[in-house]
């Protein structure tokens, strides 16, 4: 079975850069539905909006982070059970396990590349 790229997925990234970066790689593998949230806040409201098939976040944003916004959503009735990858810079132990007990999905550390993308979506979504 072939990844469903036809789900809409929203990436949430307070560096512009990183947003299109994420973008540009989800397009190699063929995600064309894609929207952006500049923080957790944004993207708690695009969540409010649209029903998205998978939720890439990175870790360090303000006002809400990443783990914040994780928190929120698995809290949420209606979103709980939203695929979730966290992205991050740094690969510290305390986040990953707080980042599990928290409910995310899977977790990516920066630098990374289409192939890393694809196989953490694939390992979340099925394939």
């Amino acid at each position: 079975m072939a990844l469903n790229t036809s789900l809409p997925v929203l990436i949430v990234d307070d560096y512009q850069t990183m947003l299109r970066i994420i973008r540009n790689l989800l397009k190699q593998i063929g995600f064309n539905d894609v929207d952006e949230a500049k923080d957790g806040s944004e993207a708690l409201g695009k969540l409010k909006e649209k029903k998205y098939g998978l939720v890439i976040s990175d870790w360090n944003m303000a006002p809400m982070t990443g783990f914040e916004l994780l928190q929120k959503v698995r809290a949420d009735a209606e979103l709980s059970a939203l695929p979730f990858i966290m992205i991050t810079a740094e690969a510290k132990t305390e986040n990953v396990v707080a980042a599990k007990q928290a409910g995310v999905n899977n977790y990516i550390v920066k630098p990374f590349n289409a192939e890393t993308l694809r196989s953490k979506i694939a390992a979340v979504l099925g394939e």
